[in-house]
């Protein structure tokens, strides 16, 4: 912006939005075709089958017009109705506050929660079935953003199955980051979305929603219609023989296209592997300069995102202004019950490389250094340079 006072960061490094592939940017920059265009059509098509592919699923994805906040909302107000008992598993802030959102439409809520630098244990989850054997519908995050933990869905996937209730899946910051699909963890409902891992922009939100989970929203009384918390508005709109609900998002789903394209050519697996390298060499190196990671434990840190947590008697303000003011760095704060207790550091879509971790441990630690905390940061280099070799 002209004349703007605050200059434009050197480097994000945050949990989302992230930075996006040059591809990406080429194709939001595209012409505005009319939506009803045959072109167009046949392009939201066909991203529809490639986003379905790429969540390795045999159907279209169901893509919505708003950033996966709104489509999460849009998943509990769809799904849950009045008959609905639902097991909410609660592993940190996004967890929790799914919560709150279902307990709007739902007959009952009940959760498991665990300490917010901890992952749920499938066999809590099995306890809270067998105790509450009413219970239609299970939630869970995969990767709980603000303190950058994973749950293990696989396994608690398995669980819901066998309890014969619907799972409804939150994976915007960990699909294309990681080894994560609707199938993996028999998911009826699975959000994700082209601003994280994907390394798009941030206004779509991408589902894939299982014939159950249909059923259950046809039968579901009080499932929005007219409404953008839809889910049925848009079932069929994948289809260029069907009509759109309202004015889709043009040049996202192109700039989708594009993300979509970057991730299937480099192959899924190269894609996890860098992000899983980056992430590792970042927490040897934040570790081996003396601080601590805020997960309890490496299993369940997550590899797209480090939760660093906050050294002495630092706050938020003071790390993320050494970092931006000093060195141009953008990192990301925790959120609600994790705001000044963790930083993060985004490892996601083209900053997952290794050398962002370099960059991110010697900003981290300088900037704490700033402030009086004594760290090592040759060390903390000397470290994540070690892990990434060891990964090479």
């Amino acid at each position: 912006m002209e004349n703007s006072p605050i200059k434009a960061p050197t480097m994000t490094l945050t949990s989302g939005p992230v930075a996006i592939y040059p591809r990406v940017q080429e194709a939001l920059s595209r012409p505005v075709p009319y939506d009803y265009d045959p072109y167009f059509q046949n392009i939201y098509e066909q991203v529809s089958i490639k986003a379905g592919r790429a969540m390795q699923s045999d159907q279209p994805a169901l893509i919505l017009h708003c950033e996966p906040a709104v489509a999460i909302e849009a998943m509990a107000a769809s799904v849950i109705g009045p008959n609905d008992v639902v097991l909410n598993l609660a592993s940190g802030v996004y967890g929790k506050g799914f919560g709150y959102w279902a307990a709007r439409y739902c007959k009952r809520l009940t959760e498991v929660e665990v300490a917010y630098n901890d992952a749920i244990d499938p066999e809590q989850v099995a306890e809270a079935l067998r105790a509450n054997p009413d219970v239609t519908i299970v939630s869970t995050v995969h990767h709980d953003t603000p303190s950058g933990t994973i749950n293990p869905a696989g396994e608690i996937g398995a669980v819901v199955k066998a309890h014969g209730a619907l799972h409804l899946i939150d994976a915007v910051s960990s699909f294309a980051g990681m080894d994560i699909h609707p199938g993996d963890c028999a998911a009826d409902v699975f959000v994700t979305g082209p601003g994280k891992c994907l390394g798009g922009s941030p206004g779509l939100s991408v589902l894939n929603v299982s014939e159950a989970a249909w059923r259950h929203m046809e039968s579901n009384e009080n499932a929005p219609r007219a409404s953008v918390l839809s889910l049925l508005d848009w079932k069929n709109a994948w289809s260029k023989d069907e009509a759109f609900p309202f004015t889709p998002s043009v040049s996202e789903v192109q700039g989708l296209d594009a993300a979509l394209d970057q991730y299937l050519q480099e192959g899924p697996e190269a894609v996890w592997r860098r992000h899983e390298v980056t992430a590792r060499a970042c927490r040897a190196g934040i570790k081996a300069m003396g601080l601590e990671i805020w997960p309890a434990r490496d299993s369940i840190a997550a590899p797209s995102t480090t939760a660093v947590t906050i050294p002495g008697n630092l706050t938020t303000k003071q790390i993320h202004s050494a970092a931006r003011q000093t060195y141009g760095v953008t990192l990301s704060a925790g959120r609600k019950d994790t705001y000044d207790k963790l930083i993060r550091v985004g490892h996601m879509g083209p900053v997952a490389e290794p050398i962002y971790a370099l960059a991110a441990v010697a900003v981290f630690g300088a900037a704490v250094r700033q402030h009086g905390i004594s760290v090592d940061v040759g060390s903390g280099i000397e470290a994540a340079m070690a892990e990434v070799s060891n990964g090479a």
